[in-house]
């Protein structure tokens, strides 16, 4: 079977064609919400057994997500479940996140700390971070105590560790070396 990510592109960039028109950041709301009930493991069996209905998988995904659909969005949903590529639908919205932040010039950037960070540093460090990268920025802040301190900062592939952790490391590697 091919990659997700190869089956998942071109029902991405059809998906933002039809919403790039409307409200992004609602249908990207929708799409996440979709994602995150077809990552169900539950659903997914119910969904792979042989005598349930495309129809009958719609029906239940429907009921369970919490916000409200688009029309466009349950035809796409529609056509991703006839098309059998419910296991594709978090690499989908993935790539349609991906998508949005190119159009919008933002990039979506993973920052992970070893304490909580407070909304006004949080607000300082995108500020700097922004600079850093060239970009708009679009942060979700992870808590990992084993960082011991600093940051570890993850925007598309690039990742800028400052973390304790990460020099511990590196003077590890140079007085072993």
């Amino acid at each position: 079977m091919a990659e997700l990510a190869t089956i998942a592109r071109p029902y991405a960039e059809a998906l933002y064609e039809v919403a790039r028109t409307q409200d992004l950041n609602q249908w990207a709301a929708q799409v996440d919400e979709l994602a995150a009930v077809a990552a169900n493991p539950q659903l997914r069996q119910f969904a792979d057994h042989p005598k349930v209905t495309a129809s009958q998988v719609f029906d239940l995904i429907v009921s369970v997500v919490k916000v409200p659909l688009a029309d466009g969005v349950k035809n796409f949903l529609r056509t991703v479940i006839e098309n059998d590529r419910l296991a594709a639908l978090p690499a989908i919205a993935e790539q349609f996140h991906v998508l949005k932040n190119e159009a919008s010039g933002v990039s979506d950037a993973t920052i992970v700390s070893a304490f909580p960070i407070e909304p006004a540093q949080l607000a300082d460090l995108v500020a700097t971070l922004e600079k850093r990268f060239g970009r708009k920025l679009q942060a979700k802040v992870e808590v990992d105590p084993e960082l011991i301190g600093g940051v570890r900062v993850v925007v598309g592939d690039e990742v800028l560790d400052t973390s304790v952790k990460a020099r511990l490391e590196r003077m590890k590697v140079a007085l072993t070396a």
